[in-house]
């Protein structure tokens, strides 16, 4: 798409008088048209023949220099977003692995603990069966020793 300024718009855009623009029509630096008594001229054209071609080169290279920059921040950035992406998952693995070490360790903790209480329970009837064997004894010997001192 074209763009046109009647040649008093051009004129206040650029700082130039009419007479260098109508001059720079003529040395088809500018893309000129007439249309009813009024003279238009390109925008594009402007750029071209307002701005030297060095001073268009450097901007070219400043551009390409600006959309390298631009590509590798996004290259960067897309790094660093699959980087996140990885150390997200590694946690989330960790954090796996250490909730199923806590729950095995729990279940460890519960089963020790059953242990324990099934062998204070056996050490609880194994003393009063001791004890029961020591009553018995007891009354035994003293039976014995009653008998013994009866006989001397």
């Amino acid at each position: 798409m074209q763009t046109w300024f009647d040649i008093n718009e051009f004129s206040k855009l650029t700082g130039k008088s009419k007479k260098e623009i109508i001059s720079l029509c003529k040395q088809k630096k500018l893309n000129c048209k007439k249309q009813n008594n009024n003279i238009y001229i390109e925008v594009e054209s402007m750029a071209k023949s307002l701005v030297p071609l060095p001073d268009l080169e450097i901007i070219e290279k400043e551009n390409s220099i600006a959309e390298k920059t631009i590509s590798m921040l996004l290259m960067l950035h897309e790094k660093v977003l699959m980087s996140k992406d990885e150390t997200i998952e590694a946690l989330k693995e960790e954090n796996d692995f250490l909730k199923h070490s806590i729950y095995s360790i729990q279940e460890d903790y519960e089963v020790q603990k059953q242990t324990i209480e099934r062998l204070q329970k056996q050490l609880e009837i194994c003393q009063e069966e001791l004890e029961f064997c020591k009553r018995k004894y007891k009354l035994m010997w003293g039976k014995v020793l009653n008998k013994n001192e009866k006989e001397e």
